[in-house]
C-alpha cells in the first residue's frame, strides 16, 4: 500500500486487526476504507492526533476526530488524507533518507571509518547534505550547519546573468528555484531526528549542545501532528557553571541537564512577527562573548527557506555563568526556550510551554481575531505572559489590535515591551535582558526537564523517554542500594571481587618480581598464596545487584541492553557527582590547612569513590576470571564473553587495565576479544591507536574529535587505568588501511594531580606509558603548552616506552600533537620550538639509553623513524572563548580533522606496518604486561609471537639452507663424476688443472647460491606479514650464518674433490697393473685359442688347459702397498702441536700402537690443582673427557664405513674437531696442555688403528690380482664360446649389466638416494618433527615423557649430540620401514636406467651399417652418461673380450637386462645398509638441521636455541632446574631447584675451576658465549618440574650429590601438566 497520491486515488482495500502499543488501544478498521473517513469502533483510552503505520512494507498515515456517541463510548473518524505526512516523505525522499525513518538510522554506522569519513569531499547532491552534516556534527565542527545547502558556483551564476535577460532570470531566486537542491537547517535537524533511533539521538544532542547550539527540547512528527518531548535525547548532556555565589570559594556546578533545576524563559511568536526572537536569543546568550548564532534565524544560510517540517519544533539553550561579572548576562543558569512557528499552528506546543516556563514571552506585531481567541483562553497563564511588540510605525490598526487584546488580557505594563523604530536589536536585547533580570529575582519555583513528564502526559504529548521506563526500574532498583552509603562501602558490599583480595593478587606479583634474590620456594610460597586468594574470591557471594545486571546484560533484545545501561550510567554518574562534590569540597578544606596527611587521604577517597558501569563489567570480568582460575572451566559465566564482545561491536569500551588494582584480567580480556574474533569471522585486523599525556590536556577529547566517539570527558570520576573501544573500518577502506578495525586505546592521564600524593604514582604512569605504547601501532604523545614542565616527565617516560619497544622489534609511529597552538605563521614560526623538542627528545633517549644498556642509541631517529615536519601537529584551542558559554572552536575541529586524515594515509602508505590479528594482540598484550610488571625490558623480552616469528623464519632459512645444498651437492656430484670419468692416461697435471677448474667452478656456483639465499632473506624481512617485525634484531644473526653456511659447503666441496683426485690417483696404481696384466691374459688366451683350434677337446680339457695357462700368466702380478696409516696420523698430530713448544713430548713417541686401547683416566697434572678442589670436579671433569672421546670415535667410525680410502683429511678434521671441543669446554675446566696431548694422542691411536682397517678394506678391493682372479671364469666362458664358436650375445650382455652398469645403478642411487630421503621426510606428515629446533625439542621431549626411562634423560641431558643423533637416526629408520625405502628406491631406479636406455638409444642411432661396434657403441653411450654414471672402462674392455655379437641384438639384449636388475636391486640392501653407503647420510643432514650449534648451557645443560650457527651469543629462551645440569649447592651438596635466569640477578655464588668463587651475575666473565637474561619472570616449565621431582634420587645418585630440596608445589604436577607446560614452552598449539 502506498501513502495517498496527490489526486487521492491511492486506498488501502481492507486491513486486519491492529495493536496499538503507544496508546494501549485497539483499533478496528473494518470493510473497504472509505476515500475519507472511517468510523472506529470503540477506543478504550484518549488516542493521540495520529498514527504512522507500516504495512506490508508499505506506510499510511492516519488522522482523526474524536468525539462520544449517544451510550457515552469514545468514538473516533479517521481519514487517511495525509498532506503533512506527503511533505515529510518527499523531504526525506530529497535527502535520501526515506530507508531510515523511522528511527532506524544506527549510531554504530555512523562511527565506522571509511573513506568519507576520512577524505571529506564537496557535497554535490541533496542526498549527501545530511551524512555531510552529520560527519561534521560528531567531530564538535560548529560550522557543520554551513553544509546543509547546494548552490550554484559563481562562475555558474555569471553564465546565467550572461545569457539571460534580468527580468526572465530573477525566477532563478525564488524559493521555488531552489526547492529542490536547498533545505532549511531546522527541517534537515528534525529529519535526522526523525531518523536516528534514540541512542544516535543522544549523541546528537551532546555535539550540539558543545557545539553551543541550540536542541530539540519538542519534536514535530510533521505540522500539526503530536510533539515528543526529548528528555532521553538530551539526557548525556552534561554542563559545568559558576554561580556567583560560589565565585569567592571558586567551586563550580557540575549537573546533568535534564534533571538540573534552572529557571525556564519560553520565546513564541504571534503570526510572522516581523522580529526575529531568535536573533534577539542569540544577542542575549552571547553579551559578554563574542556573536554566535545558537539558534538558526533568518539572516543566516538557508535561514530565509520555508520551513516545511520544523514549524512546532522547540528549542532549548542555556546560558550558563562561568562567574565573573563583567562576562555573565546572568547571574545565574537559565534556560530558554524557541518555538518554531505560529502558536496559532502549534498550540499544544504552546500550551506545554506555558506551563512549565517561568515566563513566555510573546513577539507579536499585531493581533487577529483568532489569536485574540487563543490568548483569551489561557487563563491560568496570564500571569506568565510578557509581549514583545514590534511597532513599524506606519500600520497603526496594527498597534490598535494589540492594544485591544492587552486589556482584554489584563496584562500589567511592565509586561510589555515596544520596539519602535527608533531602537535597534542591540539596544532592544539590552532591555529584554533587564527583564528577565527582573524576573530571575522574583523565581521561586523551577522545574527540570525531568519533571516535565507529567505535564506532557495530561497534554498528550509523547515522552521519548516512557520507552525506556522497565530498564530504568532496573537500574534504579541496582543503584538504590547506595543509599545514605558512602561509595566505597557500597563497593564493597555489591562489588567485592574488585576489592582488597584483587588488588592482593596485584601487590603479590609485584612482591614476586621484586625478589632479589629470587629461590624457587619463595616463588612457589608466592604462588599458593595467589591459589589461595583466588579460592577466597570464589568463596565471595555474587550481591543481588550484579546479578540483576548479569540478567539484563543477558537479554537477546539489544536495544533493550543498551538503554539499561545507558540508565546505570546517568545513575551512577549522579551519585558519583554527589560524592565526589563533596569530598573536592573537603580536599580544598584540607589543602588550605595544608594537612599533609589528611590531602593523601582524601586523595585515595576520590579515587576510590570513582563508580560507573565499567566497575560492574569490571565485577562480571572477574567472576569469570575467578571462575576459570578456580575451577579451570566457566560453568555459568561461559556466556558472559559473548555479552562483552556484542556490547564492543556496539562501541562500549571494554577495561583493558584495571587502574585501582593495575592489575589485567588476563583471561577475561583474552576471552572477550576470541568470542569478538569468532563473531567477525576471523577478519580481525586491527590498527592500535593510543594518545598519551598530562591530564587534563585533552586527549579523550581529541580522540572524541577525531572519530566522532564519546569516551568519558568531564565525567566528574577519577577513572583510572586504559580502555579499549573498536571501530569498524569499510569495506572501501579496509585494504588501503590494512586492518579491518581501528583500536582506539584511552588511558587516565599521566601526572594526575589526584594520584600525585599515592606512593606509586610516577611507577603506575611509567608502567600505563609503557604497556600502552607497546600495544600500539600509533601513539599519540599530547603536549600543551601550559604543562610545560609535567610534560618532561612525560616524555621522558615515552622515551623509555619507544626505546624498550625497538629492543623487542616493535615498530610504534609516532605523533607529537602542540595543543592551543593556534597562530596562522605556527608551523613556520614553530620550527625552532620543534627542534627544540627534538634536541630534549635526543637527551632524554641518550640517559635512557644508558639506563637500559643501549650504548648504540644516542638520538630520537635511532628509536623511531620520526620527521621534525611530519610527525608534529599544532591544534588551536578547543574553545572558542570563555566556557561554559564558549562553542568548540572550528579551527579545532578543521585541525583534529587534518591530523586524522594525514595520520590513516600515513598508515596506508607505510609498506613496512602490518596490522596484528586479535590472537596476535592478545598473545602480544600477555608477555607485554608481565614484562611491564617485572621492568624486565632492559634485559630480554620472551614473547610466543616473537618466538612464533622466530621460530616461521628458523623454518624458512632450514628450507633455503637445504635448496643450497642440493644444488651444490648436484653440481658437485656432476664434477666429481667428470673427474672419475676423465681418461686415466692423461697425466696428474691435466687431473690437477680440472680439480682447480671445477674448484673454481663451484665457488662462483656457492656464491650465486650465497646471493640467493640473501636475496630470500630480505625478501622475507620485506613482507608485511609474520611479525617479521618483532625479529628484525636477528637479521644479522642469519645473514652472518648464510656466510658461515656457503663457507662450509665451499670448504667441503674443495675438500670432497681433493678425495675423489687423491682416490683416483690411488685407484690409477692399481687399474695400471690390471690393465697390463689384463692384456697379458688377453694375449694367452688367444695364443691357446690358436693352439687348440686344431684339436677336438671335452670341456674339462679345455678347463685344464686354461687353467694352466692362468696359472703361468698371472704368477708374477704384483700386489698394491700398504701405507704406514699410524705413523701417517702420527705426523698430522705433530704437525698440530708445531707452534705450541711441546715437540719434546712428542718426539719420542714412534707409534701410536699403545695410545686408546683402555680407558682414559684423567690425572692432577691434566688441571691446575688450586682449580680442581673436590672429589665432584674431578667428577665432572672426567665426564667431560669422556663425552670428548665418545664424540670423537663416533666420528671417525662414521668415516671408517664409507667404501674409500684413508685420506689425511680425516686426521685433520679429527684433530680440528678436538681443538673445538678443548676451547669450548677451557672456560669450565681450565685443562692444561698435557691434557690435550694425552687425550689427543687416545683418541689418536684409536683412530690409527681403525683408520688402517679401513685401508686394507680398501686394498683388498682393489688388490690387481684379486681382481683378476675375480674375472678368472668370465675369461674361461669367454675362452670355451670362442673355442667351440657359440653365440655368447646374451651372456656378454648379462655381463656387461652385471659388472658394468650394476656398479654405475648402485654408485648413482647412492648419490642421489640420501637427498630424495630428507626431502621425504620434509615433505611427509612427520616434516614438522624436523621443521624447527623447537618443534624438534618438543617432539624429543615429549617421547621421553612418555617413555619414563631415566636413563634416555640422563643421556639426553649429559650426552645431548649423541643422543639427538641416535634419536634421529632411528626415527630415519622407522619412516623407512615398509615400503617407503623401496618406493624411494624404485623412483631413483627407474629415472638411473631411463637415462641409461636413453643414452643406449641415442648411442645406437649413431652406428652405421657398415662401421658398426659394440666397443664404440658402449664409448658414446659413456659420453652421454658422464655426468650422471661412472661405467669401468676397465670392466668395459674384460667384458667386451672378443665379442662378435652384432650390436642391434646386443642392445636388446642388454635393455632385457636392465628391466630384470631393477627388482634384484630393490631387495639387496636392508634399511640399515643403505643408510651407510649412501653419499649424503641423511641422519647427518637432519642432525645438522636440529642440533643447530650444538652448546648447552654451562649450568643447566639446556641446549642453545639460536638461529644458524654464527650467532654472537648462545641463548634459550627457558632454562631448566640446575640440578638437572648437574649443580648443587657447595654447603650442602643438594642439587639446586633455581634457574639460571633467577641466579644471574641475584648475589649468589658457583665455583668455577679456572676463576674460583664467581658470583652469578658476573658469570660472563668466564662463560663469555653464553647470554642468560637476569630475568625474574621466567620460571621453570612444569615439564622439568615433573622431571625433576620424578628422578630426583636418580639424578642425585649418578651425580654423587645428595637430593634436591623440591617446593612441595612441585610434588602435585601430574604428567598431563607436564605435558601442557612443555607445549607452553614451545608454543604448541
Amino acid at each position: 500500500m502506498k501513502y495517498p497520491s496527490s489526486d487521492g486515488q491511492s486506498k488501502p482495500k481492507c486491513y486486519r486487526s491492529l495493536s496499538m502499543t503507544r496508546c494501549c488501544a485497539r483499533i478496528v478498521i473494518k470493510g473497504e476504507l472509505p476515500p475519507t473517513f472511517q468510523t472506529i469502533t470503540r477506543i478504550d483510552m484518549p488516542l493521540p492526533p495520529y498514527l504512522y503505520l507500516q504495512l506490508d512494507r508499505e506506510y499510511l498515515w492516519l488522522t482523526w476526530k474524536v468525539f462520544k456517541d449517544k451510550r457515552g463510548l469514545t468514538m473516533a473518524t479517521m481519514s487517511t488524507e495525509g498532506p503533512d505526512q506527503k511533505v515529510l516523505l518527499d523531504v526525506l525522499s530529497d535527502l535520501g533518507l526515506v530507508q531510515y525513518y523511522p528511527n532506524k538510522l544506527k549510531l554504530q554506522s555512523l562511527l565506522e571509518v571509511n573513506k568519507n569519513s576520512i577524505n571529506e569531499k564537496s557535497v554535490i547532491s541533496a542526498d549527501e547534505v545530511p551524512f555531510h552534516y552529520l560527519r561534521k556534527l560528531f567531530k564538535v565542527n560548529a560550522g557543520c550547519r554551513n553544509y546543509t545547502q547546494l548552490f550554484s558556483s559563481h562562475e555558474e551564476t555569471d553564465d546565467v546573468f550572461d545569457s539571460l535577460d534580468l527580468d526572465k532570470s530573477m525566477d532563478l531566486y525564488t524559493e521555488d528555484g531552489l526547492s529542490e537542491t536547498t533545505i532549511h537547517p531546522l527541517d534537515l535537524i528534525v529529519c535526522l531526528f526523525l531518523c536516528a533511533d534514540s541512542f544516535l539521538q543522544q549523541e546528537m544532542a551532546l555535539k550540539l549542545s558543545l557545539c553551543q547550539f541550540s536542541v530539540p527540547l519538542l519534536l514535530p512528527h510533521t505540522n500539526n501532528s503530536q510533539c515528543t518531548l526529548m528528555s532521553w535525547a538530551l539526557r548525556e548532556i552534561v554542563k559545568e557553571w559558576c554561580p556567583h555565589d560560589l565565585c569567592e570559594s571558586k567551586g563550580f556546578v557540575e549537573d546533568n541537564i535534564v534533571q538540573a533545576n534552572i529557571p525556564l524563559f519560553s520565546f513564541v511568536r504571534l503570526k510572522n512577527c516581523s522580529l526575529s526572537k531568535s536573533q534577539l536569543l542569540n544577542q542575549i546568550l552571547s553579551r559578554g562573548q563574542q556573536n554566535h548564532n545558537m539558534f538558526i534565524h533568518r539572516d543566516m544560510e538557508g535561514g530565509a527557506l520555508t520551513r516545511k517540517l520544523s514549524n512546532g519544533l522547540v528549542e532549548v539553550c542555556w546560558f550558563l555563568p562561568c562567574g565573573k561579572e563583567n562576562m555573565d548576562t546572568f547571574r545565574e543558569p537559565i534556560a530558554l526556550a524557541n518555538l518554531r512557528g505560529d502558536i496559532c499552528e502549534s498550540l499544544m506546543q504552546f500550551t506545554f510551554l506555558c506551563e512549565v516556563s517561568n515566563a513566555v514571552f510573546v513577539f507579536l506585531d499585531t493581533v487577529e481575531e483568532k489569536e485574540q481567541t487563543i490568548l483569551n483562553g489561557l487563563h491560568d497563564a496570564k500571569s506568565k505572559l510578557h509581549f514583545f511588540v514590534n511597532n513599524k510605525g506606519s500600520i497603526t490598526e496594527d498597534m490598535t489590535s494589540v492594544k485591544k487584546i492587552l486589556r482584554k488580557l489584563c496584562i500589567r505594563k511592565n509586561s510589555v515591551k515596544i520596539k519602535n523604530p527608533t531602537v535597534n536589536t542591540a539596544e532592544f536585547s539590552k532591555r529584554l535582558c533587564e527583564t528577565i533580570k527582573t524576573l530571575l529575582r522574583d523565581v521561586k519555583t523551577t522545574t527540570s526537564i525531568a519533571n516535565m513528564h507529567t505535564t506532557a502526559g495530561k497534554l498528550g504529548l509523547a515522552v521519548d523517554e516512557n520507552k525506556t521506563v522497565d530498564q530504568k526500574k532496573t537500574a534504579e532498583e541496582i543503584t538504590r542500594r547506595i543509599g545514605l552509603q558512602t561509595i566505597p562501602e557500597f563497593k564493597r558490599q555489591q562489588l567485592p571481587l574488585q576489592g582488597e583480595h584483587w588488588k592482593r593478587l596485584s601487590e603479590l606479583e609485584k612482591e614476586e618480581c621484586r625478589i632479589s634474590d629470587v629461590v624457587e620456594h619463595q616463588k612457589a610460597e608466592l604462588q599458593e598464596q595467589k591459589k589461595h586468594i583466588w579460592k577466597l574470591q570464589k568463596m565471595q557471594k555474587t550481591s543481588q545487584g550484579m546479578q540483576d545486571f548479569i540478567a539484563t546484560l543477558s537479554t537477546s533484545d539489544k536495544e533493550e541492553r543498551n538503554v539499561f545501561l545507558k540508565w546505570m550510567k546517568f545513575q551512577f554518574n549522579t551519585h558519583s557527582r554527589d560524592q565526589l562534590t563533596s569530598l573536592r569540597n573537603k580536599l580544598k578544606e584540607q589543602c588550605q590547612k595544608k594537612n599533609a596527611k589528611l590531602i593523601t587521604e582524601f586523595n585515595q577517597a576520590l579515587v576510590d569513590s570513582s563508580l560507573g558501569v565499567e566497575h560492574y563489567m569490571r565485577e562480571m570480568g572477574l567472576n569469570y576470571e575467578v571462575s576459570v582460575h578456580v575451577d579451570d572451566s566457566t560453568g555459568k559465566m561461559c556466556h558472559l564473553p559473548a555479552i562483552a564482545a556484542e556490547m564492543l561491536l556496539d562501541g562500549y569500551p571494554l577495561e583493558l587495565l584495571d587502574g585501582d588494582a593495575s592489575n589485567i584480567p588476563e583471561k577475561w580480556v583474552t576471552a572477550v576479544l576470541m568470542e569478538l574474533h569468532k563473531k567477525v569471522g576471523g577478519r580481525s585486523r586491527l590498527l592500535v591507536l593510543a594518545v598519551l599525556g598530562v591530564q587534563s590536556t585533552g586527549k579523550s577529547t581529541l580522540l572524541n574529535t577525531m572519530f566522532g566517539v564519546q569516551l568519558a570527558v568531564s565525567s566528574g570520576r577519577c577513572t583510572r587505568g586504559a580502555y579499549m573501544l573498536f571501530l569498524k573500518v569499510g569495506d572501501d577502506a579496509q585494504h588501503e588501511l590494512g586492518c579491518d578495525f581501528i583500536l582506539l586505546i584511552d588511558t587516565e592521564g599521566l601526572k594526575s594531580p589526584d594520584l600525585a600524593q599515592m606512593e606509586d604514582s610516577y611507577e603506575h604512569d611509567n608502567q600505563l606509558a609503557t604497556f600502552v605504547i607497546g600495544l600500539s601501532d600509533v601513539a599519540i604523545i599530547n603536549i600543551a603548552m601550559e604543562n610545560a614542565n609535567e610534560m618532561k616527565d612525560v616524555l621522558q617516560i615515552a622515551v623509555h616506552a619507544f626505546l624498550r619497544m625497538k629492543q623487542i622489534g616493535k615498530r610504534t609511529i609516532c605523533h607529537f600533537v602542540h595543543q592551543n597552538v593556534a597562530e596562522v605563521s605556527a608551523h613556520n614560526k614553530g620550527l625552532t620550538e620543534r627542534q627544540h623538542l627534538l634536541d630534549k627528545l635526543n637527551e632524554m633517549t641518550k640517559i635512557a639509553a644508558e639506563m637500559e644498556r643501549q650504548p648504540g642509541i644516542h638520538a630520537f631517529t635511532d628509536v623511531l623513524d620520526y620527521d621534525i615536519e611530519n610527525n608534529n601537529w599544532n591544534i588551536p584551542g578547543l574553545w572558542h572563548g570563555t566556557p561554559p558559554m564558549a562553542p568548540v572552536n572550528i579551527g579545532y575541529s578543521e585541525a583534529v580533522s587534518d591530523f586524522k586524515k594525514n595520520l590513516l594515509e600515513m598508515v596506508g602508505k607505510d609498506k613496512q606496518f602490518e596490522a596484528s590479528t586479535i590472537p596476535e594482540l592478545l598473545e602480544w598484550m600477555r608477555c607485554l604486561w608481565k614484562s611491564v610488571k617485572y621492568e624486565n625490558f632492559i634485559f630480554s623480552f620472551r614473547n610466543t609471537l616473537v618466538a612464533h616469528a622466530y621460530d616461521n623464519l628458523c623454518k624458512e632459512f632450514h628450507q633455503w639452507e637445504w635448496e643450497m645444498h642440493k644444488e651444490i651437492f648436484s653440481r658437485q656430484t656432476a664434477a666429481e663424476l667428470e673427474i672419475v670419468n676423465t681418461n686415466n692416461e692423461v697425466g696428474l697435471e691435466t687431473w690437477n688443472s680440472l680439480i682447480t677448474a671445477k674448484k673454481t667452478e663451484l665457488a662462483q656456483e656457492i656464491e650465486i647460491e650465497e646471493s640467493k639465499m640473501k636475496e630470500k632473506l630480505c625478501d622475507y624481512y620485506g613482507k608485511r606479514d609474520g611479525n617479521v617485525k618483532l625479529i628484525e634484531k636477528y637479521k644479522t644473526d642469519f645473514y652472518n650464518s648464510i656466510t658461515s653456511v656457503s663457507n662450509e659447503i665451499r670448504q667441503s666441496v674443495n675438500a670432497k674433490l681433493d678425495r675423489v683426485l687423491d682416490l683416483k690417483i690411488a685407484q690409477k696404481k692399481a687399474l695400471d697393473i690390471q690393465q697390463e696384466y689384463r692384456g697379458r691374459i688377453e694375449e694367452r688366451v688367444m695364443k691357446l685359442l690358436c693352439d687348440c683350434k686344431d684339436t677336438r677337446l671335452s670341456d674339462d680339457q679345455l678347463r685344464e688347459e686354461f687353467y694352466k695357462m692362468w696359472a703361468s700368466a698371472a704368477i708374477n702380478v704384483p700386489a698394491l702397498k700398504e701405507e704406514d696409516i699410524p705413523a701417517s696420523i702420527l705426523t698430522q698430530l705433530k704437525k698440530n702441536f708445531s707452534n705450541r713448544n711441546v715437540n719434546e713430548k712428542l718426539q719420542h713417541i714412534q707409534d701410536l700402537q699403545g695410545f686408546g686401547t683402555g680407558t682414559f683416566k684423567t690425572r692432577h697434572d691434566h688441571v691446575d690443582p688450586h682449580n680442581v678442589t673436590d672429589e665432584d670436579m674431578w667428577t665432572d671433569f672426567q665426564m667431560y673427557t669422556d663425552d670428548i672421546i665418545e664424540t670423537e670415535t663416533q666420528f671417525v667410525f662414521d668415516q671408517v664405513k664409507s667404501n674409500g680410502d684413508y685420506n689425511d683429511s680425516f686426521s685433520r678434521d679429527l684433530l680440528q674437531r678436538i681443538d673445538k671441543s678443548l676451547n669450548e669446554g677451557y672456560n669450565r675446566h681450565g685443562s692444561s696442555t698435557t691434557f690435550e696431548i694425552d687425550i689427543k694422542l687416545h683418541i689418536c691411536g684409536i683412530a690409527a688403528r681403525e683408520f688402517l682397517k679401513m685401508h686394507q678394506r680398501f686394498l683388498l678391493k682393489t688388490d690387481p690380482r684379486t681382481q683378476l682372479e675375480k674375472h678368472k671364469n668370465q675369461y674361461l666362458m669367454d675362452f670355451m664360446d670362442l673355442y667351440k664358436q657359440t653365440d655368447h650375445c646374451q651372456r656378454k650382455a648379462n655381463d656387461f649389466v652385471q659388472f658394468c652398469i650394476k656398479p654405475a645403478i648402485e654408485d648413482y642411487m647412492n648419490r642421489t638416494l640420501g637427498i630424495d630421503i630428507v626431502d621425504n621426510i620434509l615433505t611427509s606428515c612427520e616434516s614438522m618433527q624436523f621443521s624447527s629446533r623447537s618443534r624438534f625439542q618438543y617432539n624429543i621431549q615429549k617421547e621421553l615423557l612418555l617413555k619414563d626411562d631415566f636413563t634416555a634423560f640422563l643421556k639426553y641431558i649429559s650426552q645431548y649430540e649423541m643422543y639427538v643423533k641416535e634419536w634421529t637416526f632411528m626415527h630415519i629408520l622407522e619412516k623407512l620401514q615398509g615400503n617407503t625405502l623401496c618406493e624411494l628406491k624404485l623412483q631413483n631406479l627407474k629415472v638411473v636406467v631411463n637415462k641409461i636406455l636413453e643414452a643406449l638409444k641415442r648411442a645406437l642411432k649413431k652406428q652405421s651399417d657398415d662401421t658398426e661396434s659394440i666397443p664404440d657403441l658402449i664409448h658414446e653411450m659413456r659420453l652421454y652418461l658422464i655426468k650422471d654414471i661412472t661405467i669401468s672402462e676397465e670392466a668395459e674392455k674384460r667384458v667386451l673380450f672378443q665379442i662378435k655379437s652384432p650390436v642391434h641384438s646386443f642392445t636388446q639384449k642388454c635393455t632385457a637386462s636392465l628391466k630384470s636388475l631393477k627388482e634384484t636391486l630393490l631387495v639387496e640392501f636392508s634399511n640399515t645398509e643403505t643408510l651407510n653407503k649412501l653419499a649424503v647420510k641423511p641422519q647427518d643432514e637432519l642432525f645438522k638441521r636440529v642440533l643447530g650449534c650444538g652448546q648447552q648451557c654451562p649450568f643447566c645443560k639446556i641446549s642453545c636455541e639460536a638461529g644458524g650457527k654464527n650467532h654472537e651469543k648462545h641463548y634459550a629462551s627457558v632454562h631448566r632446574p640446575q640440578g638437572l645440569g648437574k649443580w648443587r649447592h657447595n654447603a650442602t651438596q643438594e642439587l639446586g631447584v633455581s634457574l639460571c635466569t633467577n641466579n644471574v640477578r641475584s648475589t649468589r655464588t658457583f665455583i668455577h675451576t679456572r676463576e674460583g668463587v664467581v658470583q652469578y651475575r658476573d658469570y660472563s666473565t668466564v662463560f663469555s658465549d653464553w647470554h642468560i637474561p637476569p630475568d625474574p619472570t621466567t620460571e621453570a616449565s612444569n615439564y622439568w618440574k615433573f622431571v625433576m621431582v620424578r628422578y630426583n634420587d636418580s639424578f642425585a645418585k649418578e651425580y654423587r650429590a645428595k637430593p634436591a630440596q623440591v617446593p612441595e608445589a612441585w610434588k602435585s604436577i601430574t604428567k598431563e601438566q607436564a605435558l601442557k607446560g612443555l607445549k607452553d614452552t614451545f608454543n604448541i598449539r
